[in-house]
């Protein structure tokens, strides 16, 4: 399952994220976890030293090895350099899977851990002095929206993507490369304002999203969330001293986590997994190649030099039954 985790910055989303990866990783399941936030915490949040995450391998900078590696044998992709963040893949490209060995897993991800399991880290980097003026965020998010593009995922296994702060998630069409999107919103007007863009943007789109109402700290806020947002607020979460403790840098045990929060994150478990039975593998890769046409046409045909509609195969679609090349 693919989840996406988005929010204004400060609303929670990158603490809470990792909770959910904990809490996964708890019961034995398969996780690679993403941090495509341009803040780059999720590393920090599970547990790392910040020399740990610092050190961690940026996907943006191994951008040439993800496109080539995916690319395979696609005889309608000319080159890597002609691949954009929304290249769909085809006959002949190679298919990722969760739980799999791979070239791209070892050079882009890190094991981590935590809570008796294992959780792949994969992160974009963060954005640099040296981008200034030269490069656009977005191109390090291209490599996740890559990833997710080629990836086939089933049932009892999740991809869990800490996401960049605010709208900028639309600058692509990877907001709708998931099973489903938690937002995590403040019983407070700026709290609930993204979620509006975020329903508004995608009311197209089929995304499934349901909104997590952080630092409740009474009915008050809980009425104010609920007059915001509607049937979509799933659950509520408030003041814990296990994440503070967390934040300090000296997390107890994970099963001390208060019950409350503990049940919070079941919720947000049985959630996602109900989403399975929605899956839409047709209408799935036809966004992918929707996006992929208006990218191409606004921008990506121009820089590559390319004609980068040709590189859609009408008869290919992605899921569990689609085959790579060895």
């Amino acid at each position: 399952m693919k989840i996406a985790f988005v929010g204004k910055g400060g609303s929670g989303k990158t603490t809470l994220s990792s909770l959910f990866i904990r809490h996964l990783a708890a019961s034995g399941a398969p996780v690679v976890a993403v941090d495509a936030d341009i803040n780059q915490h999720l590393g920090a949040a599970l547990g790392l030293e910040e020399a740990e995450a610092a050190a961690l391998p940026a996907m943006g900078d191994r951008l040439a090895l993800i496109k080539d590696f995916l690319r395979g044998s696609n005889p309608r992709i000319a080159s890597a350099e002609t691949m954009i963040k929304t290249t769909p893949p085809g006959e002949g490209s190679r298919l990722l899977r969760v739980g799999e060995d791979n070239p791209l897993y070892e050079a882009c991800a890190r094991e981590v851990e935590l809570e008796g399991g294992t959780v792949r880290l994969m992160v974009t980097g963060p954005f640099t002095d040296a981008d200034l003026g030269v490069a656009c965020y977005h191109s390090k998010t291209g490599a996740v929206e890559l990833y997710l593009n080629h990836l086939v995922d089933a049932r009892d296994e999740y991809v869990v993507v800490d996401m960049t702060a605010g709208s900028d998630s639309f600058a692509s069409g990877m907001f709708t490369r998931f099973d489903i999107t938690f937002l995590v919103a403040e019983p407070t007007r700026k709290g609930v304002s993204v979620y509006r863009q975020y329903k508004e943007y995608a009311r197209d789109f089929g995304v499934v999203l349901r909104v997590v109402g952080n630092k409740v700290q009474g009915q008050d806020d809980l009425d104010f969330l609920r007059a915001e947002v509607g049937d979509d607020l799933l659950v509520t979460v408030g003041h814990s001293d296990w994440v503070r403790a967390m934040e300090k840098g000296r997390p107890p045990r994970f099963e001390l986590l208060e019950d409350a929060n503990r049940r919070a994150l079941r919720t947000l478990q049985v959630a996602a997994d109900a989403t399975h039975e929605l899956r839409d593998w047709q209408r799935y890769t036809q966004q992918m190649v929707h996006f992929h046409l208006k990218n191409a046409a606004s921008w990506g045909n121009e820089r590559t030099g390319a004609d980068l509609a040709a590189q859609v195969d009408p008869g290919f679609v992605l899921g569990e039954g689609a085959t790579a090349p060895a």
